[in-house]
């Protein structure tokens, strides 16, 4: 019998494996192939946590294997060291999310750590914020961001609020990978848990904290209000955890012209009226394209199932609605908080803005215009969240903003990771202030690359998939290292930077970034979690079609050599 073959059996035999999972089991008892794919390895915990396909299995996300996951997170809890030790759990609008969130929380009251669960679903800042509130020792969020309807993730959170950092998670990788059996999982029942006093469901006032938190980061509330009955806004949560604390903050901070997408607006785990719930494509806007367009609205926001990723569309100069880029939006938020701050003399004099090396420089330029560096991570959130962490205990810098070409922002350090709701709130809030002025969003994004340089950025990726597919990216990447090219279009290539080599004091990581002479760039990365490579392009230009040009040459180079 094949490895395979003798892990099924035993899922069918094992007395601590439900009936249901088992009557799953032996649906698929024909499909020799469907067995292999499900139980050919084990669902691996990543230095991000769990992400796979819900299903029974050990290659899938179910209970058994988000109760070993549980299990490893609590010895690694409990070897912190913590007099108390607490973990706080949040939840999106995922198939088996609540189930796998109370799941988790009972194999930590198994373990004798006290675990606080959010009632109904929550955004992963809240989660970020709720740790560092109630200071757990930990965090997990039970999503699988803005993946396809058949997945669900598990996201492990450290004492600050941040995700964890490689360094930490790979002691809790190794914590779980000594699980290995499902006998070994501590678990109590829900009524024992909460008579013990380690279930506790959190109440309301975490939330208002939270609220409170995020609109004190607000820098104009009073042209908010003084435009507010002017200013309409279109809101999608497509059918995620944003759809109550965006508009508790859009509420709060003054916006009162706020339509939600009725048909995007409930919790769906199919996400039934789109392709992908994902802010980053414009597909995902279709709906609230359509009513802004009925409803002139100024801007359109969305968020994805989660709530961390937040996409803007604004209105252009023949008033068609635009998609703006995550490189966009951070530069417009970077440019209106720190030109708000420094009329409002807020501005601090050791402020610093944080970004990760494959996202556009614009916003650094725009930072140091108004006298704030930016510093540089890996790409990641928890590399910038690691950031906040490590300024708030020396005092060197004071954290203003961070972001990522993603769509990932986060202003002020109540959190750890990014948040679609402050992100919502500030972009919001920027477009009222420039109407205010008799300028749209889309108008002041002209200003700015006629001020600083025209900006234009790409992602493109390749994916080989199975074991030859991640042995061809390697060597890709490896031949990239070893004949970087001298110039591209006639520009020359003034330097490489290989991230492999731990650079700039970050971690070491795979990643290839080339520098040309007249400030493009464009960076080679491949992905740690799936068979692809991602190529980052980045020019500034004088002009948007001197811009279009060097972008496409260098994509042009660049793509020709990868796929030759």
């Amino acid at each position: 019998m094949t490895r395979v073959q003798t892990e099924y059996q035993l899922w069918l035999q094992d007395p601590a494996v439900d009936e249901q999972t088992k009557q799953e089991l032996l649906a698929i008892g024909s499909d020799a192939k469907e067995i292999e794919d499900r139980f050919y390895k084990d669902l691996e915990f990543g230095t991000g946590g769990l992400r796979g396909v819900i299903g029974a299995g050990t290659n899938r996300i179910n209970v058994y294997t988000v109760g070993r996951a549980s299990q490893g997170l609590a010895q690694y809890v409990k070897g912190t060291g913590a007099a108390e030790p607490a973990i706080v759990l949040a939840y999106d609008s995922r198939h088996m999310s609540p189930e796998f969130a109370l799941e988790a929380a009972l194999v930590f009251a198994g373990n004798g750590i006290k675990a606080y669960l959010f009632p109904t679903l929550h955004a992963t800042p809240q989660l970020s914020f709720a740790v560092r509130y109630l200071k757990a020792t930990a965090g997990v969020v039970v999503t699988a961001s803005h993946n396809p309807p058949e997945y669900n993730g598990y996201k492990v959170y450290g004492a600050d609020g941040g995700q964890l950092v490689p360094e930490y998670a790979e002691q809790v990788i190794a914590q779980v990978q000594s699980i290995d059996s499902f006998d070994k999982v501590k678990k109590l029942s829900q009524q024992e848990a909460e008579a013990q006093g380690l279930l506790v469901w959190l109440g309301e006032d975490v939330d208002q904290a939270y609220i409170k938190a995020v609109t004190a980061v607000s820098q104009n509330p009073d042209v908010i209000r003084e435009i507010s009955g002017d200013f309409r806004i279109v809101f999608t949560p497509l059918h995620g955890a944003g759809n109550v604390p965006v508009r508790e903050v859009l509420k709060a901070v003054g916006f009162s012209q706020v339509q939600v997408v009725a048909e995007q607006e409930l919790p769906d785990a199919q996400f039934s009226t789109v392709k992908s719930p994902n802010p980053e494509e414009r597909e995902a806007f279709t709906l609230a394209i359509a009513q802004a367009k009925a409803w002139d609205a100024d801007i359109i926001i969305g968020t994805d199932p989660d709530a961390d990723r937040m996409g803007a569309v604004v209105k252009d100069t023949n008033g068609e609605y635009v998609v703006l880029t995550g490189n966009q939006s951070g530069a417009l938020m970077v440019h209106y908080l720190l030109s708000s701050m420094k009329e409002r003399g807020t501005l601090p004099a050791n402020g610093v803005v944080i970004k990760t090396i494959v996202t556009s420089e614009m916003g650094a330029v725009i930072a140091n215009h108004y006298g704030i560096p930016t510093l540089n991570t890996l790409t990641g959130f928890k590399y910038i969240g690691e950031k906040m962490s490590q300024f708030e205990k020396s005092g060197e810098h004071t954290y203003l903003i961070g972001y990522e070409e993603s769509y990932g922002y986060l202003a002020g350090d109540y959190a750890r990771d990014k948040d679609a709701v402050i992100a919502s709130m500030l972009i919001a809030e920027a477009a009222a202030y420039y109407k205010k002025q008799g300028k749209t969003l889309y108008e002041v994004l002209q200003e700015l690359y006629g001020s600083f340089g025209y900006f234009l950025e790409k992602l493109e990726s390749r994916t080989l998939k199975g074991k030859d597919g991640v042995e061809q990216i390697g060597r890709m990447v490896e031949a990239w290292r070893t004949n970087p090219p001298v110039e591209i279009g006639g520009t020359r290539v003034t330097s490489m930077e290989d991230f492999a080599q731990g650079l700039y004091g970050l971690p070491k990581e795979n990643v290839l970034k080339f520098k040309l002479e007249d400030g493009s760039w464009f960076c080679l990365r491949p992905s740690g979690t799936e068979p692809k490579i991602k190529f980052y392009f980045a020019v500034q230009g004088k002009t948007e079609a001197a811009a279009t040009q060097q972008l496409n040459g260098i994509i042009q180079y660049v793509l020709k050599r990868v796929d030759g």
